[in-house]
């Protein structure tokens, strides 16, 4: 890590997106397995407001990752002197997403204070979505300040770049070929 290196915007926005969404997708992927999510949001509870996981919507879900991934990394320019300019700036990092928001998001969310204190619906799996979302929120943490921080580990290019385009190419041929996912 070179404290003197500057940082510019588009390496920051850029590698933030691709490590939101690889993470995003392998978490997802994980998790979906792991916790029985179909089985789960076909409860006549959560189907009330969560969309079915055979939905052309919820299956294209991971292409529009990128975007929320450049809206993280816009944030992580702001904040890169705490977040990438620090040996442990990864921790920061985490600290950040999972306090401002998981816990303590505006919106009820499950997992969140607002969620304890105003939703009647169980949250999506106390151990499941809350254990998904601490391991994508941790991970992208990580993968991105070591990629950000340490530009001359040349191998970290082609591997989030390969699984990047591998996660956007999977959800683009699933919805051309028309199956549901199932």
């Amino acid at each position: 890590m070179n404290a003197d290196r500057q940082l510019r915007i588009t390496d920051v926005v850029v590698k933030t997106a691709i490590v939101h969404t690889v993470t995003y997708a392998l978490c997802g992927l994980i998790a979906f397995n792991v916790f029985n999510y179909s089985a789960m949001l076909a409860n006549p509870t959560m189907s009330v407001y969560m969309r079915s996981t055979s939905d052309p919507i919820v299956r294209a879900g991971l292409l529009f990752q990128p975007l929320r991934g450049i809206l993280f990394g816009l944030v992580f320019f702001l904040l890169r002197d705490p977040f990438f300019r620090r040996k442990n700036g990864w921790l920061t990092i985490w600290a950040t997403l999972v306090v401002i928001g998981i816990v303590s998001t505006f919106a009820p969310a499950s997992g969140s204070i607002e969620g304890l204190i105003y939703m009647k619906a169980p949250p999506l799996s106390p151990w499941g979505g809350v254990v998904e979302i601490l391991a994508q929120s941790l991970l992208l943490s990580v993968l991105t300040y070591s990629w950000v921080a340490y530009p001359e580990r040349k191998w970290q290019n082609w591997v989030l770049g390969i699984a990047f385009a591998i996660f956007l190419i999977l959800p683009v041929l699933g919805l051309l070929a028309g199956g549901t996912g199932r």
